[in-house]
C-alpha cells in the first residue's frame, strides 16, 4: 500500500469538497458514504469494512476496524479516524452528537436491514437518499486516473498479444482464459478486471459465455473479452479472431461490426447524447438486417469499477463529458452459429476537430486475425 502523500491527500480533499457542495443542494448536514468504492475514491483507503462521515462543514471522519487501522493511519492522515467493528451506527451517533441530524445515505448500496438498524437508533437521525452523488463525480476522471486506466489497458493489450498463439485447435476455452489471466498478472495487473470471456464457435452467440471445456476448432470465430485491473482501475477489451479461413458469413458480420464500432467511436464526443452514440452503431447493424442480433447496450463507463456511469444504450439519457472513459462494444450474435464483438476502452475528449476525437486506450488491431 502506498503511504500518505500530500498530492493524493489534496486530490481526495478536492473530491470531498465536491460532495459537500451537493449536500448543500440536498439540504443535508452530512453524508454517510458506505460504498467501498466510493470510500476509496474519497479517501484512498481500500477496505472491506470502512465508511466515511462527511459533514457539510467540519472534519471528515473515516471509520474502519482494527484490521485496517495501520493502513488507514498511514494513507489517510488528514482524516479523523475511528476504529470500530460496527462502523455505520458509530458514525451516525457521532454525526447526531455533533449536530448533524439530517444525513444523506447511499440508498443504492445500503440494504433494508442496515437502513432499519440506523433509523431505530436512540439518536433518531433523519436519513435522506444521497442519490448517485459520488458516482456522478467519479464519472469524469482526472488525468492521474486516466494514466492508471491507460496502464491497465496497455497491460491488457500486451498480454493478449503475447498469448494469441494459444488460440489454436485443441485448446479449450478455459485453458486459454487461464493463460490470458496469467499473462495479465505477469504483466503487472493486480488481478483480472472481471471473469475473462472466451466464447468459441456457437458459444460466440452468447455475449457473456463462461469459458468451458469446448475445444477450439478450425472454422471457429472466437470472441475474447478481457481486462486487467491496475491500481484499482479496470480495462475492458474484446476482440474476435478466426481459427482458420473464415466463411463468407463470418467475414460479413465481422466487417459489419467493425464498421459499427468505428462509427460508435467517432460519435463519442463531448456533448453527444448517449442515446445518439448508441444509435450511430445500432442503426448500422439494424439496417443490415441484424437488429435483433444486437441486444445489449453499446457501452459503459469504466474506472474503479468495470461497469459505472455513464450507460450508453437505447433509451438511456445524458450527455458525454470531457475526460469520461467509456467502452464502445457492438456485437452480432447468431444463435447456433456464433458471433462477433469488438470493444475498445477510450476517453472522451473535448475540443474542435482532431482535438475532440476520442482517445483510444486499447490499441490492438481491429483487422480480422486469421490464426
Amino acid at each position: 500500500m502506498a503511504p500518505y502523500s500530500q498530492g493524493m491527500a489534496e486530490i481526495h480533499a478536492v473530491r470531498r469538497a465536491a460532495v459537500r457542495k451537493q449536500l448543500a443542494e440536498l439540504g443535508a448536514d452530512a453524508a454517510l458514504i458506505t460504498s467501498g468504492v466510493n470510500v476509496r475514491y474519497l479517501t484512498g483507503l481500500v477496505s472491506s469494512n470502512a465508511a466515511l462521515l462527511l459533514p457539510a462543514d467540519g472534519q471528515a471522519v473515516l471509520a474502519t476496524d482494527s484490521r485496517y487501522a495501520g493502513t488507514a493511519a498511514s494513507q489517510c492522515a488528514d482524516l479523523e479516524l475511528l476504529i470500530e467493528r460496527l462502523i455505520e451506527p458509530v458514525l451516525v451517533r457521532l454525526a447526531v452528537a455533533r449536530g448533524n441530524t439530517r444525513i444523506g445515505f447511499e440508498a443504492q448500496e445500503m440494504t433494508v436491514e442496515r437502513y432499519q438498524a440506523l433509523t431505530e437508533l436512540a439518536e433518531r437521525p433523519e436519513l435522506v437518499p444521497l442519490g448517485g452523488a459520488v458516482e456522478e463525480l467519479r464519472m469524469v476522471k482526472d488525468e492521474a486516473e486516466i494514466e492508471l486506466l491507460a496502464r491497465a489497458c496497455a497491460i491488457t493489450c500486451e498480454a493478449f498479444a503475447a498469448v494469441i498463439g494459444w488460440l489454436r485447435p485443441g485448446v479449450t476455452e478455459r485453458e486459454f482464459a487461464i493463460v490470458l489471466d496469467r499473462a495479465m498478472i505477469d504483466g503487472g495487473a493486480r488481478a483480472p478486471a472481471f471473469d475473462t470471456i472466451v466464447a468459441s464457435g456457437p458459444n460466440g452467440a452468447i455475449p457473456h459465455h463462461m469459458p468451458g471445456d469446448r475445444m477450439l476448432a478450425a472454422g471457429d470465430l472466437v470472441t475474447v473479452d478481457c481486462g486487467a485491473q491496475f491500481e484499482g482501475y479496470h480495462a475492458d477489451l474484446t476482440r474476435t479472431v478466426a481459427i482458420g479461413e473464415p466463411a463468407r458469413w463470418q467475414r460479413d458480420i465481422y466487417q459489419l461490426v467493425a464498421a459499427a464500432q468505428e462509427a460508435g467511436v467517432a460519435a463519442a464526443r463531448a456533448g453527444a447524447q448517449v442515446a445518439d452514440v448508441d444509435a450511430s452503431s445500432r442503426e448500422m447493424i439494424a439496417s443490415a438486417g441484424h437488429g435483433e442480433h444486437f441486444g445489449h447496450g453499446l457501452g459503459h463507463g469504466v474506472g474503479l469499477q468495470i461497469h459505472e456511469a455513464p450507460s450508453i444504450g437505447y433509451g438511456k439519457t445524458g450527455t458525454l463529458q470531457d475526460r469520461v472513459p467509456i467502452t464502445i462494444e457492438p456485437g452480432i450474435y447468431l444463435p447456433g452459429m456464433g458471433g462477433v464483438r469488438i470493444e475498445d476502452t477510450l476517453v472522451v475528449r473535448a475540443g474542435a476537430g482532431a482535438a475532440g476525437s476520442a482517445q483510444l486506450l486499447t490499441t490492438l488491431t481491429k483487422e480480422l486475425l486469421v490464426l
